[in-house]
C-alpha cells in the first residue's frame, strides 16, 4: 500500500509563513465569521490584508473591518499583481466552479482555519510536533482510499491550494459502500440542525422507524420539530441538548445555521447531556456538533460498546480531529474499522470519519434486538 502522508518536513514553508515572506498584497475574498478568523491569524503573523471584495451581487458600499468592500475588478484595476485568501466557505457547484477559474487566473489560498473555538491554528510546527499522532491515526485507516484522503488534507491544510483540496473528494455515492443503509432502523443524530440528515436517513433506509434528533440550537429546534410533526415515513423525536460527555448546561452561541456552538459568553443558555442518557437501541450514529464530537462520543460509550452501531463522526471543526477522533475510536472502540472520506466543500470541511464494525462481525454485534 502507498504512504500518502507528508514527512514533517514536507514543505519549506506552511501558508502563513509564505504570506508572511510575500511582496505581493494580500487581498480576502468574502466577509463574515471565516475572514474574521483569517484575519486574526494574518495579524498573529505579521500580516495586514490589503484589500477586501465580494461577489459583485454582495458589493454594497460598505465597510468590513474598516476597509470599503470593493468588487473584484476594482481590485484588478488597482494592484497589478496579488494574493487572493478565500474567506467563505461554500459546496455549491456554481461557486466552486467560480474559486476554481480565479485559482487558474491568480494566485489563490482557501486558509484552512479552525471551525471550532479554541483550536490550534495547523501550521507546519503544528504538524511537526504532532507529526507521531498523525501518522498513528493514518496507521488506522483501514483502506487505500481513506489513507489518500488523508494525505492529501494535510497537503492542503499546509499550503491553503485547491489542487490538493480537489484531489481530496470522494465519490458522491462513496456511502453506500461503507454504510449498511438495508439494515438501519433507529438512527441517533447528534447535531440534527433543521431535520435535513433525518430526511436523508429516511429516504436512504428503508426500514427506518426512529431518529432521535439532537439539537441545541433554539431556530433550529423550532424547525426541526416542525418537520418532526410533519414526517410520516418514521418517527422523528427532537431532543434539545448538546451531546457531551456528561449532564450540565453551558452557554451556547445561537447562530440558527450549522456554526452554532458551545460558546464562553454565548447569548443562550441550553442542557449538556449525552446520548446514553437516552437509553436508546441505536444501530447508526451520526456526531456533526461542531467542535465537540470527541465529548459526544464519550458520553455514547455504553450505547456503543452495548449496540456496536455504525458512526459517522465529522472530523473538521477542529486542527486536532484528523489525529485525535481516530485515536479515541480506536482506544475506546477496538472493534471498528476507521475509513474517510470528504465531499466537495472549499475549505476543507464534511471530512466525515466512518467507523463500522467488519462484516464478518454484523452479525454478532450490530444488528442486536
Amino acid at each position: 500500500m502507498n504512504d500518502f502522508l507528508p514527512a514533517p518536513d514536507a514543505v519549506s514553508a506552511d501558508l502563513w509563513e509564505r504570506l508572511a515572506h510575500t511582496d505581493k498584497p494580500v487581498v480576502l475574498y468574502g466577509m463574515g465569521n471565516g475572514a474574521d478568523k483569517i484575519l486574526a491569524a494574518l495579524k498573529r503573523h505579521g500580516v495586514e490584508a490589503a484589500d477586501v471584495f465580494a461577489s459583485d451581487g454582495f458589493v454594497r458600499g460598505h465597510a468590513f473591518h474598516g476597509k470599503t468592500v470593493l468588487t473584484y475588478a476594482e481590485v484588478a484595476a488597482k494592484y497589478e499583481d496579488f494574493i487572493v485568501l478565500l474567506s467563505f466557505g461554500s459546496s455549491l457547484p456554481e461557486v466552486l466552479a467560480r474559486f476554481d477559474a480565479l485559482d487558474a487566473e491568480r494566485e489563490l489560498y482557501a486558509p484552512d482555519v479552525p471551525v471550532a473555538e479554541g483550536s490550534t491554528l495547523f501550521t507546519r510546527q503544528f504538524y511537526r510536533e504532532n507529526y507521531d499522532k498523525f501518522r498513528a491515526a493514518y496507521d488506522l485507516l483501514c483502506d487505500e482510499e481513506s489513507k489518500r484522503i488523508f494525505g492529501e488534507l494535510v497537503r492542503y491544510k499546509l499550503t491553503g491550494k485547491l489542487e490538493y483540496l480537489r484531489a481530496a473528494t470522494s465519490a458522491p455515492d462513496c456511502e453506500a459502500s461503507i454504510l449498511n443503509f438495508a439494515h438501519y432502523e433507529t438512527m441517533v443524530d447528534a447535531g440534527a440542525y433543521n431535520g435535513d440528515t433525518a430526511r436523508k436517513f429516511i429516504a436512504a433506509c428503508p426500514h427506518a422507524k426512529t431518529i432521535y434528533a439532537i439539537e441545541p440550537d433554539r431556530r433550529s429546534y423550532k424547525k426541526l420539530t416542525a418537520y418532526a410533526e410533519e414526517e410520516t415515513a418514521a418517527k422523528v423525536l427532537p431532543f434539545r441538548f448538546c451531546a457531551w460527555s456528561e449532564k450540565g448546561d453551558t452557554t451556547f452561541s445561537a447562530e440558527g445555521n450549522r456554526n452554532s456552538a458551545t460558546k464562553a459568553g454565548g447569548s443562550d443558555t441550553v442542557p449538556l447531556d449525552t446520548v446514553d442518557s437516552l437509553g436508546v437501541p441505536a444501530d447508526y450514529i451520526k456526531y456533526d456538533v461542531e467542535g465537540a464530537e470527541r465529548e459526544a462520543l464519550l458520553g455514547s460509550r455504553e450505547t456503543i460498546l452495548h449496540r456496536r452501531p455504525d458512526l459517522l463522526v465529522s472530523a473538521y471543526h477542529r486542527s486536532e480531529d484528523l489525529f485525535d477522533l481516530p485515536l479515541l475510536l480506536h482506544g475506546q472502540f477496538p472493534f471498528y474499522e476507521l475509513r474517510l472520506r470528504r465531499f466537495p466543500y472549499v475549505p476543507a470541511w464534511d471530512i466525515n470519519l466512518y467507523a463500522t464494525v467488519p462484516s464478518i462481525d454484523k452479525g454478532k454485534y450490530a444488528f442486536r434486538r
